[in-house]
């Protein structure tokens, strides 16, 4: 289930705070009010919020004020802070990223930008909350209260009393950040620094150093060994949870652009391999919009069985790519107006080994490639290409396959007429258990006849 965000609301207008609550509503928010800086700042002490929208001019305490106030406390310097005000000159929004606000929004473009700003706002604020960090130093006091700060901040911590422990630690625990001193037995900071960037799978962790040296030179060095930030002794313990917040912040950013860089560069691949499809499909009048319709009956089931949205979403993209292997099928076969001999199926059979291999090289869809190639399996164990049997068939493809059996089924053939849906679904309920999955034959049986002519359309 996901998670329902608490936010308060802070403005000394009742109209402006109510219409905010209810614009929190698409966010699946529960909201408090607060009519002014003062009041605001008593309810975050004692309750738990995941964000905070202020107003800057208000009495008692302005929203600048009550900002700087949360960023100062243990208990509340991790909720980010939003500032919606008329007040949008580049000193007043300068001002409010002083004092600790995570976004600033004017009120004239709150209709343009407040949603998109929450929603980003609470992604990243959750990003940094879930992270774990690795605190290494071998004196005991200072790992202590390093570790207090962050942990009141919000985070998960895990701590090394020395290079050689915490390198063990890496391995096991995968933090999201280390924090390590350099002079430590056993294996220093500079030593754990190189080993960690040395290792493929931990260099993209980052690395904070601390020390009593504020060389120039060795900050320097341990910059270019790999280090992303360097903390001179003694410091501030905010000084470090900010250093922490800004480094996963920063981080967060990355993960971000790459995730939007690698689904843009998905889409437009799969629109090209979708044409490839559809002009496949478009030599043959009898089978145009197969795979199509395959992937909406697909979705149908799926919902039927409360599967999740991004495992629908995929499933919705392996319907429509499941007979890309028909490509290297010679049309003769594939065109062929009368049914085909048992050399001419034997060929046909191997399109979903041929599927597999066109998109096996593509690092992100390989989650759907067990539809393409198991999507002829049959739940008794007798389908091909390589006769798995009930559960080792993965479920996306056994949805698949019911899909489809049923727009086969229903669609005209050369050498024969299509049957009505209602007749399919008697097959289909016949075949329940031996061809088809009966989870999935449920499923699909609960779906009424115009769903289905809609999906077939």
């Amino acid at each position: 289930m996901q998670h329902q965000p608490r936010i308060l609301i802070v403005d000394d207008s009742a109209i402006i705070r109510k219409a905010l609550a209810n614009q929190m509503k698409i966010f699946g928010a529960r909201t408090t009010e607060a009519e002014d800086g003062e009041k605001a700042w008593k309810t975050a002490l004692h309750n738990d919020f995941d964000l905070i929208i202020t107003d800057v001019e208000m009495p008692e305490l302005d929203g600048f004020g009550l900002c700087r106030r949360l960023k100062n406390h243990a208990r509340t310097r991790g909720i980010p802070v939003i500032i919606l005000s008329s007040l949008d000159t580049d000193k007043d929004i300068e001002m409010g990223f002083n004092v600790g606000a995570a976004a600033y929004v004017s009120k004239a473009e709150a209709h343009l930008q407040l949603n998109a700003t929450i929603e980003k706002v609470l992604k990243q604020s959750r990003f940094s909350r879930s992270r774990s960090i690795l605190v290494v130093d071998d004196s005991s006091t200072i790992r202590g209260l390093v570790s207090a700060a962050l942990e009141k901040a919000g985070f998960q911590v895990v701590k090394a009393e020395n290079g050689k422990i915490a390198f063990d630690l890496l391995r096991a625990k995968h933090p999201d950040l280390i924090i390590s001193d350099i002079n430590m037995p056993e294996m220093d900071g500079i030593e754990l620094c190189k080993k960690t960037h040395a290792d493929p799978d931990l260099a993209v962790i980052p690395f904070v150093v601390m020390s009593a040296n504020s060389d120039r030179a060795v900050m320097r060095r341990m910059l270019s060994w790999g280090a992303s930030g360097y903390l001179v002794k003694p410091f501030n313990l905010d000084q470090i949870v900010i250093t922490v917040e800004r480094l996963l912040s920063d981080q967060f950013l990355i993960l971000l652009k790459e995730k939007e860089r690698l689904d843009t560069e998905q889409k437009i691949m799969l629109a090209g391999i979708t044409s490839l499809i559809a002009a496949l499909e478009a030599r043959d009048s009898y089978t145009r919009g197969h795979s199509e319709a395959v992937a909406m009956i697909s979705v149908q089931i799926a919902q039927q069985m409360n599967i999740n949205t991004e495992a629908i979403d995929a499933l919705r993209i392996a319907g429509k790519l499941h007979d890309i292997g028909k490509i290297g099928v010679p049309d003769s076969i594939l065109l062929k107006p009368d049914r085909l001999n048992k050399n001419e199926y034997t060929i046909l059979q191997k399109h979903p080994v041929i599927g597999s291999s066109i998109l096996g090289t593509i690092p992100s869809i390989q989650q759907l490639i067990p539809v393409i190639l198991q999507h002829h399996e049959r739940f008794d164990g007798k389908g091909y290409p390589s006769g798995l049997k009930g559960e080792e068939i993965m479920l996306w493809a056994r949805i698949a396959a019911v899909a489809d059996t049923y727009h086969a089924l229903t669609s005209d053939r050369p050498y024969r007429k299509g049957i009505s849906p209602d007749e399919a679904m008697c097959i289909i309920d016949d075949v329940r258990g031996t061809q088809l999955c009966p989870v999935c034959v449920d499923a699909f049986l609960n779906l009424s006849s115009f769903e289905l002519r809609l999906c077939s359309f």
